[in-house]
């Protein structure tokens, strides 16, 4: 079954954030990326980081979630699990099991396809048709303000959705590690969301049926250094479209921002742990039980960020909306009924933009 011709979604073509960084060592900020419309960003360092912001999203430890031994560690994981998505709506996780030497391997390739030059990057940049590729996503208009990023977003997994022009051409040590990496994401998206599934108490496969081969795309971000980090955001406040988000970040540069009861909390990635994240397919399927958040990039004077998102979403043909075990009398369904296709596709249509798209799916 070739299924390459689906298309993500479009968005207008933009200049590199990377080269415009590059061009200009003191530069003053281009006017379409300065941000007036944002919450104020406060540049703070990583040693003032734990002065300021005391409260830290949840970590939670896979092992004893998976534990075969201790059913009295395996409960009280599954407890503060059920906690962080009803409450938080992140976590960072630990001792996922995905190997440290694997992880490496693609923190480089993250930075090394960001390396490649500007020429050997336009092989692969986005079309007008289709935002996969290196550029920007969700630019929808000329006079849009930009995101202080380059990205480049590619489909993959099932294998036969990923677009023949895009990562077979790609250099074969990040085709081999990406390979590698992102079956072992779907594992673990799997075996999160059955776990979510248990502490849910709804019937299995309820919930992670609609997962069951399902779509998987990767959004590799590059933050450069920005002279006037205030005026600029890396990514703008959004939430994400899909069911389940596991963010890699190569450095401990503290870029992403969670918003908890109206702040920003910065969160500090720990070392070996991914940042995963309810995106809004997961709050539609539980009828708002586990609530995706709103979230932000901000950027550094001297550092520059990398970091990849893995977006794990039910099959295209599945269709999403309120699952029977979240409908009652008391909790009627909030959310419409629509096939993740026709989603995915009106997802792309628009600015990223807090949980606009979201509010949009509401009965």
């Amino acid at each position: 079954m070739e299924d390459n011709n689906f298309s993500l979604g479009r968005s207008l073509l933009v200049p590199s954030v990377q080269e415009i960084a590059k061009k200009q060592s003191n530069l003053t900020v281009p006017s379409r990326y300065i941000r007036t419309d944002q919450d104020p960003l406060i540049p703070i360092s990583d040693d003032d980081h734990a002065l300021y912001f005391p409260h830290q999203i949840p970590v939670i430890d896979f092992q004893k979630l998976m534990s075969e031994e201790s059913t009295t560690a395996c409960d009280s994981e599954l407890a503060k699990l059920h906690l962080a998505c009803k409450e938080w709506g992140f976590f960072q996780l630990v001792n996922h099991g995905v190997s440290s030497s694997l992880v490496e391997k693609t923190k480089t390739q993250i930075q090394n396809i960001f390396k490649l030059p500007l020429e050997e990057k336009k092989k692969f940049w986005q079309t007008p048709e289709d935002v996969e590729g290196f550029g920007q996503a969700f630019v929808v208009s000329e006079e849009q303000k930009l995101d202080w990023n380059d990205m480049m977003v590619l489909t993959t997994l099932p294998v036969h959705m990923r677009k023949p022009r895009l990562l077979p051409k790609l250099p074969s040590t990040f085709r081999e590690t990406l390979d590698i990496y992102s079956l072992e994401l779907k594992n673990l998206a799997i075996c999160l969301i059955e776990q979510m599934e248990k502490a849910l108490k709804v019937k299995e496969k309820e919930v992670s049926g609609l997962f069951e081969g399902g779509l998987q795309a990767m959004r590799f971000n590059y933050y450069p250094p920005c002279p006037q980090p205030e005026k600029v955001i890396g990514l703008a406040p959004h939430s994400d479209a899909s069911g389940l988000t596991i963010l890699l970040q190569t450095h401990d540069v503290v870029g992403l921002q969670v918003k908890k009861d109206g702040n920003w909390v910065p969160v500090k990635p720990l070392p070996n742990a991914f940042v995963v994240n309810i995106g809004d397919v997961l709050e539609m399927i539980t009828n708002g039980e586990y609530r995706s958040i709103e979230h932000r990039a901000t950027t550094n004077s001297q550092k520059e960020r990398f970091s990849l998102a893995t977006f794990y979403n039910p099959r295209l043909e599945s269709e999403i909306g309120p699952s029977h075990s979240f409908i009652t009398e008391q909790s009627p369904p909030k959310y419409k009924r629509l096939v993740m296709q026709e989603y995915v596709r009106g997802y792309f249509t628009r600015e990223l933009n807090s949980k606009s798209y979201l509010e949009a799916m509401k009965l």
